[in-house]
């Protein structure tokens, strides 16, 4: 996910296994076709179960991004913290993230894929605990980073595991599941916050991590890691469990033999290859989508919601909280059908538009309380800006540009690229998370404008370079970007 000091090795992001993981969709064997006709022969209760613990991870994830919202103003008032010491605190999860990505590659390839899991969540316990127990600003921006830490090995192994084990026949429905338990976790951890103490949340944050840590015992490891590291017997075992006693797994087998042998036979691609003439368009809308996505001020609306509604003159954030966080789930489902029947360009262009409206909305409404002219209409604007602005995001700038990152790249560079984009996705989480309160001090509608603006600016990015890939191939995909 990210640069470590020494960029010309891309080795030391886990190129291989992130270009290992990215691929793999793309590769269609014959197995792969005959799987979907007999999979009534197949058990795939254990790929269920693997992937439920899995996501475990993932709703861990949610869990730490949506824990400063609802708790603003009570950490501030407990811990008499000042705005910039709660805005270290917010901001401070993204870069324990970025660092946990930066060794997420290594980590998952030297330890295993649940070795990973089961190191990331006993971070994430240790910095739930240091928040729970913080009686001051530097304990508490602790345990922020250790989660932080946590989550960002999660965000890279936990779809690895999942593209691992899952038939192909089932894998893009599992896949959505990540995105989908993120969202759940932040969800909740909003709607528990608006009834529970700051420190009773962070304990409630540990729950899904202890359920991990059991459920792991009772999965398989990756069977493709174990191949990779010459695990045989214990590949077997594991790729048996996965697809059922009954099924016969030999022809898979060979089939991901063949694979890693000629995926280790590929040629290493370092950083800078990526801004060779035949890449830089792919990396420009690959880079340009992470940007956006996160300048147009998602997570500084996301982290600090509660407050935001209290500032707009709402008499609690609870009520607007509680309604973004509803909305959240159901609507990033109703993407995750879209993706696939609408396209990603156009699914992108209508959720932009729906960003720049609410952003617009909640502008509106702090620029209406700055001049004392309808105030009666000011909280609802808010309420009803962000809210708009959350569901248009969830529909399709959440999750799209990672898939979209995902197709564009050819697949001898996708490893180096998927973690330089990444890279630039948690830098630009942390510039939000840790500039939006300053910005708001500054000025709160000035700083919605700002963000409108980035959605108009996306809209046009996205009309320019982003080619729809959906339905096409490989090729037909890099015959149009580079046209």
């Amino acid at each position: 996910m990210a640069v470590n000091g020494d960029v010309e090795k891309g080795e030391s992001w886990g190129a291989d296994s992130m270009k290992e993981a990215l691929i793999r969709n793309e590769k269609i064997t014959s197995y792969e076709e005959n799987s979907a006709r007999r999979n009534d022969g197949e058990s795939i209760g254990m790929v269920l179960l693997s992937t439920f613990v899995a996501v475990c991870g993932s709703f861990e994830f949610g869990s730490c991004v949506g824990y400063s919202a609802p708790t603003q103003s009570s950490i501030r008032k407990d811990l008499d913290l000042s705005l910039p010491q709660f805005s270290m605190f917010g901001s401070i999860l993204t870069i324990g993230a970025m660092i946990g990505a930066i060794t997420s590659g290594r980590i998952a390839d030297f330890i295993g894929r649940k070795g990973a899991m089961r190191m990331s969540a006993f971070f994430c316990i240790a910095g739930w605990l240091a928040v729970y127990f913080a009686k001051g600003a530097v304990p508490l921006d602790i345990g922020r980073f250790l989660t932080g830490f946590g989550i960002g090995i999660f965000s890279y192994v936990i779809p690895v595991f999942i593209a691992e084990l899952a038939p192909k026949n089932i894998r893009g429905g599992l896949a959505t599941l990540n995105q989908l338990m993120i969202v759940t976790g932040s969800s909740v951890a909003f709607l528990i916050g608006t009834v529970v103490t700051w420190r009773t949340l962070a304990l409630t944050g540990i729950i899904p991590c202890l359920v991990l840590l059991l459920g792991l015992f009772f999965i398989p490891e990756s069977p493709r890691w174990l191949a990779k590291v010459g695990r045989q017997k214990e590949f077997e075992i594991a790729l048996q469990r996965l697809r059922g006693k009954n099924t016969e797994v030999s022809f898979e087998a060979a089939e991901i033999q063949d694979y890693i042998e000629s995926l280790n036979n590929s040629p290493k691609v370092q950083v800078l290859d990526l801004f060779q003439t035949k890449y830089i368009r792919s990396l420009i809308i690959g880079v340009g989508l992470m940007v956006f996505q996160q300048f147009g001020g998602i997570n500084g609306i996301s982290f600090y919601a509660s407050q935001t509604f209290e500032s707009a003159g709402a008499s609690s954030g609870k009520i607007g909280t509680i309604a973004y966080a509803c909305i959240q789930v159901p609507i990033t489902l109703l993407g995750a059908v879209l993706m696939d029947k609408s396209g990603r360009r156009a699914l992108l262009m209508v959720s932009a538009s729906g960003t720049f409206l609410g952003c617009l909305l909640a502008g509106l409404s702090f620029f209406l309380k700055a001049h004392a002219m309808f105030l009666q209409w000011v909280p609802f604007l808010a309420i009803a800006g962000v809210l708009v602005y959350i569901g248009s995001f969830s529909i399709g700038m959440g999750a799209t540009p990672w898939v979209i990152m995902s197709e564009i790249f050819p697949i001898n560079v996708k490893g180096v690229a998927g973690s330089f984009v990444t890279l630039v996705n948690w830098i630009g989480a942390w510039v939000i998370s840790y500039t939006f309160n300053f910005l708001m001090s500054w000025s709160s509608s000035g700083t919605f404008f700002l963000y409108s603006g980035v959605s108009l600016v996306t809209i046009l990015f996205v009309a320019k370079f982003v080619p729809e890939t959906k339905g096409r191939t490989l090729e037909e995909i890099q015959a149009s970007i580079n046209s």
